[in-house]
């Protein structure tokens, strides 16, 4: 619905995004990596380190040469994985216009925390309504989902520039970009018949959605206590 360019959102208490960029780094790098796998292999990555909810709740075991990890820790591993460059295009452009803000309201430390608490919380989400399913599951947009309902509460009247329908620029207020945003990805697991299948066209919308949950509880627990919950002008 809305491709985010940028915000008029500034940063007064950090000097840089270092956080937000080392983890935009990171899954570029991871990615290149996957790319310069043959197919084989790069599919065995998926397997090993993405999370598969059947043996992450121990209702299948994966054979030994796939098995490099305990399945727990693929709640991690599988947020530095990516599908294609689309996925990876679009997931690091969200986490570029609203991880900094998200950052500056936490610091460094705490933002590490919650970007990987919201990444797991996210996993969880799809494994539960999915935990017989054999498919590894992987990316960071549940992880990037929680940023977004960070931000909402943060800075729900700050104006995002959008892209609307992938073409009309608009400055929009950020409660009607990411309000749009989880309306519609509650709107695709209705239609996809989520509460079983997780999504349709591999996309695992409980994934987005509890990742925004938890986005939006954990902001009240890590943020700085000198940055208001509401502090925008409506600019």
């Amino acid at each position: 619905m809305f491709i985010p360019l940028k915000d008029d959102n500034q940063l007064r208490l950090i000097p840089f995004q270092i956080v937000t960029v080392a983890i935009i780094a990171a899954c570029i790098g991871v990615f290149f990596w996957q790319l310069s796998l043959p197919g084989e292999a790069a599919e065995h990555v998926f397997i090993s380190y993405g999370t598969i909810p059947a043996v992450l709740f121990e209702n299948q075991e994966l054979p030994a040469e796939y098995a490099v990890l305990p399945a727990y820790l693929t709640l991690v591993t599988s947020m530095f994985l990516h599908a294609g460059w689309l996925h990876l295009g679009v997931t690091r452009l969200y986490l570029w216009v609203f991880g900094d803000n998200v950052e500056h309201s936490m610091g460094h430390f705490r933002f590490i925390l919650f970007y990987l608490l919201c990444g797991i919380a996210a996993a969880l989400a799809h494994g539960i309504a999915n935990a017989n399913s054999l498919d590894p599951m992987v990316g960071a947009s549940g992880a990037i989902s929680g940023v977004l309902g960070a931000y909402l509460v943060m800075h729900p009247r700050v104006r995002v520039l959008v892209l609307a329908f992938h073409w009309l620029p608009l400055r929009l207020p950020a409660y009607i970009v990411l309000g749009g945003w989880i309306v519609l990805q509650l709107f695709n697991l209705y239609v996809e018949g989520s509460a079983s299948s997780g999504g349709g066209g591999g996309i695992a919308w409980w994934a987005h959605v509890g990742g925004f949950v938890a986005g939006i509880i954990l902001v009240q627990l890590l943020r700085r206590r000198d940055i208001p919950v509401i502090g925008d002008d409506p600019r």
